[in-house]
C-alpha cells in the first residue's frame, strides 16, 4: 500500500510500505475511505513533537470500511463503515474508567499518527477497535463524519466543556483554524450572548461568521480586547479560548478574560508561553489545558445525523491519495490558499492487495 511517511523535521514522502497486520486480538484493519490532515501533523513536521520518530506513517482522523477484526472485536465486524476515533482507548485503566480516554495507560491515548502507525495511508491498524471506532449512521456522509475524529470532540469538550461556556456568556476564540472554527459550532450549542473570533486572517474571519460568530476581530487592525470591552462593560469575557498554539495568543487569551472567568487552552504548543502570574494571581481566573478525550464522539454524531450541526462547510480544499504532498502544502499554507480543511478520499475502485 502507499502512505504519508514522515522522515524527519520538513521531510515527508507519500510512498509504498507494507499493509499493516493484526497484532492483537483487539485489533481492527480499516480501509481508509477518506482522510484528512491536522495542524499537529505541521506542528509534527516542524519537529515539535519528538516522541513521533522517522518513519511514522502520519494520520489521526479518518473514515473508513473496516477489512479484517481481531478474535476478540465484538462491536464492529468486516463491511462496517467506521469513523476512526483519534484516541485509542483500552477500556478498563484508571482514565479510561473515568472517561479520560486520551490519557489511557493500557497502550492506547493518541498514538496514532503519534507513537503508532497512522491513517494517512491507503489502509490502518486500529488498536481497542471496540472502544477506539464509531459505527458511521446511515444518511451521513464521509465529509460530516470526518471532522468528528479530532477537531469536532477537541473543541467542544477542551475548549466548551473546560471552558464551561453558559448560555448568556461572552466567548473569544482566539484563532479561526479549523479548531477556532469547530469552537464557534459547538460554543453555539450553549446559547452564549456572543461570540467573539480573534484572527488576521480575512478568510477565516469570514468563514467564523457563516458558522455563527456573531462578532469578528481582525487584530492587525483592531485591538481585541476594546471590542470585548464594548460588550462587556469592561469586565472582559467569560470564557476565552486558545485555538493557534502560540506563546503570544495564549497570553491574549489571559488579557481578554475577565476576573472569574474561565481560560481554556485549546492549542499544541511548541514553545514556552508566559504566564504573568503578577498581574492575573489576583482575578480569580481558571485556567484549563488538555488533550481530547473524545467521550463526546457520540453525542456530536448524532447531532451531525439530526442535522444540528453541520461540519462538511469546514472542507474547502479536496484531494485524492494520489496527491498528499500538493493537499500539505495547500494545508500548510492558508493566507495563501484560503484553506480550513483539507480532505483526501481514496479512488472508488481501487483495492490494494495485502502484503504489497
Amino acid at each position: 500500500m502507499h502512505a504519508l511517511v514522515y522522515h524527519g523535521p520538513g521531510r515527508r514522502s507519500w510512498e509504498q510500505v507494507p499493509n499493516p497486520a493484526l497484532q492483537r486480538a483487539t485489533d481492527a484493519i480499516v480501509k481508509v475511505d477518506a482522510v484528512t490532515i491536522c495542524g499537529t501533523d505541521l506542528h509534527i513536521l516542524k519537529g515539535d513533537v519528538p516522541e513521533v520518530q522517522p518513519g511514522r506513517i502520519l494520520g489521526h482522523e479518518a473514515v473508513g470500511t473496516v477489512t479484517e477484526v481481531g478474535t476478540a472485536v465484538e462491536k464492529v465486524a468486516v463491511g462496517d463503515r467506521v469513523l476512526i476515533s483519534c484516541i485509542s482507548a483500552c477500556g478498563s485503566c484508571r482514565y479510561c474508567r473515568d472517561g479520560q480516554y486520551g490519557q489511557c495507560l493500557g497502550g492506547g491515548g493518541w498514538i496514532l499518527g503519534h507513537l503508532i502507525d497512522g491513517t494517512q495511508a491507503e489502509y490502518v491498524r486500529v488498536p481497542f477497535a471496540d472502544n477506539s471506532t464509531h459505527t458511521i449512521p446511515p444518511g451521513v456522509s464521509d465529509e460530516q463524519m470526518v471532522m468528528l475524529a479530532d477537531i469536532l470532540p477537541t473543541s467542544y469538550e477542551v475548549g466548551v466543556l473546560n471552558g464551561r461556556v453558559r448560555p448568556g456568556d461572552v466567548v473569544a476564540i482566539v484563532g479561526a483554524g479549523p479548531i477556532g472554527l469547530a469552537a464557534v459550532l459547538t460554543s453555539r450549542l450553549y446559547s452564549p450572548a456572543h461570540v467573539v473570533v480573534i484572527d488576521v486572517a480575512a478568510a477565516r474571519l469570514e468563514a467564523a461568521r457563516k458558522l455563527g460568530a456573531d462578532v469578528v476581530v481582525d487584530a492587525s487592525a483592531q485591538d481585541p480586547r476594546a471590542v470585548i470591552d464594548q460588550l462587556t462593560a469592561g469586565l472582559g469575557a467569560d470564557v476565552a479560548m486558545e485555538a493557534v498554539g502560540l506563546p503570544d495568543t495564549f497570553e491574549q487569551a489571559v488579557r481578554l478574560t475577565r476576573p472569574g472567568g474561565h481560560v481554556a487552552n485549546i492549542g499544541v504548543h511548541g514553545a514556552p508561553a508566559t504566564l504573568h502570574l503578577e498581574d492575573v494571581w489576583i482575578k480569580n481566573l481558571t485556567i484549563t489545558t488538555g488533550l481530547v478525550d473524545t467521550h463526546s464522539t457520540p453525542t456530536l454524531m448524532g447531532l451531525v445525523a439530526g442535522h444540528q450541526i453541520d461540519t462538511s462547510s469546514m472542507i474547502t480544499h479536496r484531494f485524492g491519495f494520489d496527491e498528499f504532498d500538493l493537499a500539505y502544502d495547500v494545508f500548510s499554507q492558508p493566507a495563501d490558499t484560503g484553506a480550513l480543511k483539507v480532505l483526501l478520499t481514496a479512488p472508488v475502485h481501487a483495492e490494494t492487495e495485502a502484503g504489497s
